[in-house]
Parts: structure tokens; C-alpha cells; sequence
């Protein structure tokens, strides 16, 4: 029996090496040519769209996993609301506000090592009904999966299965102890086996070094993951992550850039910690990223689908979203409009 990397080699070759991906992290090429040479490839395959992507955080807390990067980690005493599985009825609801939107995939998220076969059985049904029902794409994460677990989601319709390699498998023992790298590349091959698409991709700022993120970036591309989120950390309360790493815009556009370049026709997603690390430069990540998640993440609040859509609407780009979804409210709506105006007067009349 093949492997995934055996089965799954990309056509689509990479444009940089290792040493060219680990020189653009290291600032030795031109900020903005770099910029510029990934744009090429994110047109060639996406051309102005941007992906929408909403999470629904739907099982919070309770978890056994050591992870340090996650407020939800065993003993974290992070500040966080524990919940059970939300009800079936109340996840499809959450789908349908999604897209209301505009979202073009719903991303169902759940605390855990894995999804027992009662677990497994509730979330199949419920994805079934948002695909049939709403015509919405779901992304699962629901940690470690076997083949059985994998074959009964892809019959209940789903798009992709969710699960990041967050670092390098040299570094992974750093943020990890409960499970390895090893048991998150075997749900890969459980995932890939099913015929779901992969989403994979990495956290950066835990303490790893540039050649981990180089490493990263070609592992996907080994894996022809397709569907690539980039996460910036977060420092949460109660993470354990011993030496976070000093974050700036560049050095994340540079990041996003190489991620891009190592892997040309992959969906590349700015993830969690966009709105605090890229800052002003957000809006220039999407020259190389074609996706981005809207309304926060797992326990952190982020830009509003309504900020988000009219930050694509004003650099250029066209947001992809579900098909039912109007965009004349974002486009008719202006901060300087006669409904507005007045209320921002600094000086009025008593």
C-alpha cells in the first residue's frame, strides 16, 4: 500500500528551495519583490478571490492534550467557558448565520484527542445536513482519526478534515508531550485514504527557528496539503509555550510569501493572530494568501465578517463566497454617508 507522500506527489512544483525559502525569512531578499514573485503564483491559481472561512468552536475545553500553543490544554486554568458537544440543531444554526456571512466554508471545530464513535456518529449527521440542506462546505477538526472514523465522514459529505502539524517534527516534542508528529501524519493518511481533502498548516512564534518553518512548508508540500493555514501564536493565558518568538509584519508576510512559493496551487490561509501581528499590513497579505478566517478564532475574538469583506472589497479583490450571499450592503455602505456624517461631528451646535 502506497503512503500519503507516495500517493499525493503535486504536479505543481515548487518554485524555491529550502536554501531560497530560508533566505526570504532571513530578510536577505527584497521585501516587496518577494511579495510581488508570490502574487504571480496566487494568481495563477486563484486569481483575485479570497476564500471566507468561519469557525464554530463547537466542544470547548475538557481536553487531555498537553499542547502548550491552546487555551484549552489539560490543567491550563486559561479563563475559558468548558462546554460539551454543542446539540446537532444548534451547530446548523451556527452554519446557516456562516452563510448569512458570506462564508465559503464552515469550519466545525471540537476540543479532544479524537472523537469517540457516539461523537463520530452526531457530527456525521450534522455535516450531512449542513452540505444537503444549506449547500455549504464543512471542514472538520476534530483530532486523531483512524481510517473507520475518516471513511464515515467523508460518506456523510465532507469536504476536509482539518489538522495541523503546527511545527516541525524536530520541534514538536517543545510544544507536545500527549501525542506525537507521527500520530497527527498518521490521521493524515487516514484523511487522504477517505478521498477528503487535507487542510494542514502550522502556528509560528513557539519557539522555533526559521529552518523549522522551512521545514514545515515543504513537509505540506510532500503531503500536497490543499488547504494551508498559517497561524501566528497567540499568547493566551495558561499557554506553556517557553520562548515565543518576536513577531513582526514583515517577517509574517515573509512567512506567508514562502509558504505560497513552496506550494503554488495550495489554498494559503491567514489564520489566527492576523489581526494583532500583520496589523497595518494586513490588507497586504492578501496579494499572497487567498483565504482568511472572519468573526475570531477558537478562544480569541477577531475582525467582523463585515470589517473583513470590506478590507478584500478595498484592496482589489473579490470575496468568494457562498453563492446565495449579496455583497450590496458592503458596497453601497460608506463611513462618509449622509446617514453618518452628522454623528461625527466633533462640534455641534447645543
Amino acid at each position: 500500500m502506497q503512503t500519503l507522500s507516495q500517493k499525493m506527489q503535486s504536479e505543481i512544483a515548487s518554485t524555491i528551495s529550502k536554501q531560497e525559502a530560508l533566505e526570504i525569512l532571513q530578510g536577505k531578499t527584497n521585501f516587496l519583490e518577494t511579495i510581488q514573485k508570490a502574487n504571480v503564483e496566487r494568481q495563477k491559481y486563484f486569481s483575485n478571490k479570497v476564500r471566507i472561512h468561519i469557525l464554530d468552536n463547537i466542544k470547548n475545553g475538557h481536553c487531555p492534550e498537553d499542547c502548550g500553543y491552546c487555551a484549552q490544554r489539560k490543567n491550563a486554568n486559561s479563563g475559558i467557558e468548558n462546554y460539551s458537544l454543542k446539540p446537532s440543531e444548534e451547530i446548523f444554526e451556527d452554519a446557516k448565520k456562516a452563510k448569512e456571512n458570506g462564508a465559503y466554508r464552515f469550519c466545525v471545530v471540537t476540543a479532544g484527542t479524537g472523537p469517540n464513535d457516539k461523537y463520530v456518529d452526531s457530527l456525521a449527521f450534522t455535516i450531512e445536513r449542513i452540505s444537503k440542506e444549506l449547500g455549504l462546505k464543512v471542514c472538520l477538526s476534530a483530532g486523531l482519526l483512524d481510517s473507520t472514523k475518516a471513511e464515515k465522514f467523508k460518506a456523510a459529505g465532507l469536504d476536509r478534515y482539518n489538522h495541523n502539524l503546527n511545527t516541525s517534527e524536530q520541534h514538536y516534542g517543545e510544544i507536545c508531550t500527549t501525542h506525537t508528529f507521527k500520530d497527527r501524519l498518521n490521521t493524515l493518511e487516514a484523511v487522504n485514504g477517505a478521498e477528503i481533502g487535507i487542510c494542514s498548516g502550522i502556528i509560528v512564534g513557539m519557539g522555533e527557528t526559521l529552518s523549522d518553518i522551512v521545514e514545515v512548508a515543504f513537509t505540506l508540500k510532500r503531503l500536497n496539503v490543499i488547504s494551508i493555514p498559517i497561524n501566528f501564536f497567540i499568547p493566551v493565558a495558561g499557554h506553556a509555550i517557553k520562548n515565543p518568538n518576536l513577531l513582526n509584519p514583515e517577517l509574517c508576510l515573509r512567512i506567508l510569501s514562502v509558504f505560497r512559493l513552496v506550494n503554488p496551487d495550495s489554498e494559503i490561509r491567514i489564520g489566527a493572530g492576523r489581526e494583532g501581528h500583520l496589523r497595518s499590513l494586513q490588507s497586504l497579505g492578501l496579494y499572497v494568501a487567498n483565504s482568511l478566517f472572519v468573526s475570531g478564532y477558537l478562544n480569541v475574538m477577531g475582525d467582523d465578517a463585515k470589517e473583513t469583506i470590506q478590507m478584500i472589497l478595498d484592496t482589489g479583490f473579490v470575496p468568494e463566497t457562498d453563492g446565495d450571499f449579496s455583497l450590496e450592503d458592503f458596497m453601497n455602505e460608506h463611513l462618509y454617508s449622509k446617514e453618518n456624517i452628522e454623528a461625527m461631528y466633533k462640534y455641534k451646535k447645543n
